[in-house]
């Protein structure tokens, strides 16, 4: 879903560390919109979007029992999300703005 809406090349958006220069932060995270699962996929997109370069390395994981996690509700949140991302920005109702205009909002 990811990749057929988005085209966003990563494996596994949720997955991993997000690591930055200060300047592609600071665009990036002015412009997020989305706060819940599908951040991760809004981050991927408005970096693809302005040429910001993105690059996988590979994390060892250990996972913690006890989890209270619903993976069918979850699973469906995040679809929603990763929709109303896509068609947001292509609607034209969220626009990536430059950090220039953003520091005139």
């Amino acid at each position: 879903m990811v990749l057929f809406l988005c085209n966003i090349r990563v494996r596994d958006t949720q997955c991993g560390f997000k690591l930055f220069k200060r300047a592609s932060a600071q665009l990036l995270f002015t412009n997020m919109h989305i706060e819940r699962w599908a951040f991760d996929v809004e981050l991927l997109y408005i970096a693809q979007a302005r040429n910001i370069p993105v690059k996988e390395v590979a994390v060892t994981w250990h996972e913690i029992d006890g989890s209270t996690l619903n993976p069918v509700l979850a699973g469906m949140q995040m679809a929603r999300d990763i929709l109303k991302v896509r068609m947001a920005y292509l609607l034209g109702l969220w626009r990536i703005e430059t950090l220039e205009k953003l520091k005139y909002h």
